[in-house]
């Protein structure tokens, strides 16, 4: 069945989780294995405190054939704040906030061997309009160094590293190439590699 229209539920202590719920097919149900492995190494071993701006997941379980994951409930994502400010970039102070946040998660993916392989504004959400805090979310595409999948699509195009476009080994560095990609849209705007499709 389709994801519901409002993926929010209530956990048996009655918090609210968002829920992602993977499609049934044997890939997706490894991949979000794997999701879920990395998730909770992190979550667990590498922040436990909770101050490195990694999403975190509550729990997990099977509904009708379908693996779901719980996670907390956060606002909206850096693109939708771009589209609400009309594109028009935001200020180089917000940026910084930003910056200083995610250069804390990639931090913490280094030291654990972590490439998250799908960093872009899409996958970075707001916790606190108020404080600027904010969310790295999405770890459906990520792996450990050295254990880098055989998928042919890696990161979303505008966000993608050369080493992947020219199907090269890869590493966390892949990362930090999308950042600096994520940063640039967000105080100009717009991408600053909008190739159209693979070749452009």
């Amino acid at each position: 069945p389709p994801e519901p229209e409002h993926p929010l539920q209530y956990m048996p202590s009655g918090k609210a989780a968002a829920i992602k719920v993977i499609k049934n097919h044997p890939a997706y149900f490894h991949q979000a294995h794997v999701e879920i492995g990395i998730l909770h190494m992190l979550n667990t071993e590498c922040d436990q405190r909770d101050e490195r701006h990694i999403v975190r997941m509550m729990d997990h379980f099977v509904h009708r054939s379908h693996l779901c994951i719980c996670f907390e409930v956060l606002n909206i994502n850096l693109y939708e704040l771009l589209r609400q400010n009309n594109f028009r970039g935001l200020s180089m102070s917000l940026v910084r906030v930003f910056l200083r946040q995610l250069l804390g998660s990639l931090s913490v993916l280094r030291g654990a061997n972590v490439i998250h392989c799908d960093l872009k504004p899409e996958n970075i959400l707001i916790k606190s309009l108020d404080t600027g805090e904010i969310k790295l979310i999405d770890f459906g595409s990520s792996c450990f160094v050295g254990d880098t999948p055989d998928f042919t699509y890696v990161q979303s195009r505008f966000y993608r590293a050369a080493e992947v476009i020219l199907g090269l080994p890869y590493g966390v560095e892949i990362d930090t190439w999308s950042l600096g990609c994520v940063l640039v849209e967000m105080h100009a705007g717009t991408p600053l590699f909008p190739g159209r499709d693979e070749r452009d």
